[in-house]
């Protein structure tokens, strides 16, 4: 979804910075600047960056929440047959979280949220504890949605209590879907 939002973003005419996690495709617009990041810190530190400067910030990754206290350089051996390995994990930044604290008074903040049970109380939940204008659900349930497929069904939820549902569709036209509303949303603001 980030890729087909950025794309959509620069072929309606944005100035387009695409903080881009490891994937094996690309933005097919030409004018979209990519940062690209290998984990959840350093797409913290570039998205953080980024937001600071920008008039609206899309949230699309879906980063790990945690990440290994300790990370070896070389292969763990096993000690001995049958033994485990106890991993210690830590919390990651929270990337959404972080900007919404952040955001400056006529910042718009876009976030997605991805939920498997009571989805749209569990989504409103996040969008108003994260400080942002709206967030886009999309529904492990929903079959052809989320990672992996060419396309989503999504559900926009905004800070005015609007929940917008969907149909199936691909990822460029929920792209458009998403921009849309972030006009409306923005137009709203300034009447």
């Amino acid at each position: 979804m980030g890729i087909a939002l950025a794309d959509a973003s620069s072929r309606a005419g944005a100035d387009v910075t695409l903080v881009l996690g490891p994937v094996n495709i690309n933005p097919s617009e030409k004018g979209i600047k990519v940062i690209n990041v290998t984990d959840a810190a350093s797409m913290a530190e570039a998205t953080l960056n980024e937001a600071a400067t920008c008039d609206i910030a899309i949230l699309a990754a879906a980063v790990a929440d945690f990440t290994p206290e300790i990370v070896e350089k070389e292969k763990i051996k096993k000690q001995g047959e049958g033994e485990g390995l106890i991993l210690k994990l830590v919390p990651t930044t929270d990337i959404a979280a972080e900007v919404g604290r952040r955001k400056k008074k006529n910042q718009f903040v876009a976030g997605f949220a991805l939920e498997t049970t009571d989805e749209i109380r569990n989504a409103t939940a996040k969008m108003q504890k994260k400080n942002l204008d709206m967030i886009v659900l999309n529904s492990l349930r929903d079959e052809g949605a989320g990672f992996g497929t060419e396309t989503n069904r999504i559900t926009i939820i905004d800070r005015y209590n609007n929940c917008d549902k969907f149909e199936l569709k691909s990822k460029e036209e929920a792209a458009l879907d998403i921009l849309q509303k972030i006009v409306t949303l923005l137009r709203k603001r300034k009447v």
